[in-house]
């Protein structure tokens, strides 16, 4: 018993309670206000979590998260059995709508959405020769845009991760968005995680190569977030982004024959491993000897590098070479277990750029990253190789 006279059990019931009140009431106050922004969501599933828990789950105030925008409708491509959008729209009052136009084309209180946010990264698709799954992202903008036309609207969208697993289809939806002068947002949330140890960003200016050391077997998926690290390190050099020439991928024991040839960096490879607490002493070839490397040659000179490691390590970290030889390493602080408080600093960002209409870095950084990995799936069901690449002389600052 506590001094209130409780159980542990009754206490902890009785806090959950407490917090589902004032969760409550910030739902409450969001609907009568009059100033926060209404937004569509539109996902391909919602379970425990999925991106969708991650994002959309802080927007329904889960998480201990409170939004700062109003959720208005939701669209859900599909429903698996642990669903958990039927519950949370019905305790919140919050319409499910059959269709993307439905959710979209949405009045609440007599005001328009002010922004759409899809998350299309989870659900049962099928996989193409390659092994992508092929995620409805290039559908779901489509007929987004298609809503937003028929009614009128011109509001910031935000899409979970790359483009599309196709840069065909990528370009498209990029030139789309860029018509129609729609703010938009992509990408995922490692890039905004906190580097640690801090370093001076200023210092990227001079940056000569990058290593960013991934892991996981899942290529395109986790990939995708070690190029969106190397992309958002190497965007910051003295005249900016002027895009990839080239992209090279090595893999198994060819990783290790090229460093030994001096065809990668080693000493960055190891200052990166440095930011890791706890490794095992050795060589990283000996716990890791099938990695997979990816090299990018940007049109500048400027080279990165990400090697794929499966379990040497569990978070994304880099190194990179600036100035006189100088060299930084760090590790992106993303949590492993619930919360994944990683989301939440994206979550945040998604609500400044909708409330702003401002993107918080380029959104051609989603495209050319999109195209790396792009390329780089497609080296690798080729069996490797150099594949060049006009298709990424993107340049920005």
């Amino acid at each position: 018993m506590n001094q209130q006279g409780y159980t542990r059990e009754e206490a902890g019931e009785n806090a959950r309670q407490d917090n589902m009140e004032d969760i409550m009431l910030v739902r409450k106050q969001q609907h009568n206000s009059q100033t926060a922004k209404k937004v569509a969501v539109i996902v391909t599933e919602y379970r425990f979590n999925s991106h969708a828990d991650m994002i959309l789950g802080r927007l329904l105030s889960d998480h201990s998260y409170f939004p700062r925008v109003e959720v208005v409708s939701i669209y859900t491509d599909q429903v698996p059995a642990n669903d958990m959008s039927r519950e949370a729209a019905a305790r919140l009052d919050i319409p499910i709508c059959l269709t993307i136009r439905d959710a979209v084309g949405m009045r609440r209180c007599g005001v328009h959405v002010d922004g759409v946010i899809i998350i299309a990264e989870h659900g049962v698709y099928p996989d193409n020769e390659k092994g992508q799954t092929l995620y409805p992202r290039l559908r779901m903008l489509e007929e987004t845009l298609t809503a937003l036309d028929e009614f009128g609207l011109n509001v910031p969208v935000f899409s979970d991760k790359h483009l599309s697993w196709n840069m065909e289809d990528a370009l498209w939806m990029f030139d789309q968005l860029k018509k129609r002068d729609i703010p938009f947002m992509g990408g995922s949330s490692i890039p905004h995680a906190d580097p640690v140890p801090h370093f001076e960003p200023a210092s990227l200016l001079s940056v000569k190569e990058i290593v960013v050391v991934s892991f996981s077997n899942l290529i395109e998926a986790y990939g995708f977030h070690a190029l969106e690290v190397l992309q958002s390190l190497a965007e910051r050099r003295a005249g900016g982004e002027s895009g990839v020439n080239a992209i090279d991928v090595l893999q198994g024991a060819e990783v290790w024959r090229a460093l030994d040839r001096g065809l990668w960096p080693e000493d960055l490879l190891l200052k990166a491993l440095t930011a890791y607490p706890g490794l095992i002493g050795g060589h990283p070839r000996e716990a890791e000897p099938s990695p997979i490397l990816f090299i990018i040659e940007y049109k500048d000179g400027l080279r990165g590098f990400v090697i794929q490691f499966q379990s040497l390590v569990e978070q994304w970290g880099f190194a990179f070479r600036f100035g006189d030889n100088q060299m930084i390493a760090a590790r992106c602080d993303s949590d492993n277990e619930r919360p994944f408080g990683h989301f939440e600093r994206l979550t945040r960002l998604i609500e400044d750029f909708i409330i702003t209409r401002t993107p918080p870095f380029p959104p051609e950084r989603t495209l050319l990253t999109t195209g790396m990995i792009h390329f780089i799936i497609e080296s690798l069901h080729r069996g490797g190789g150099k594949i060049e690449t006009p298709e990424l002389a993107i340049d920005y600052e």
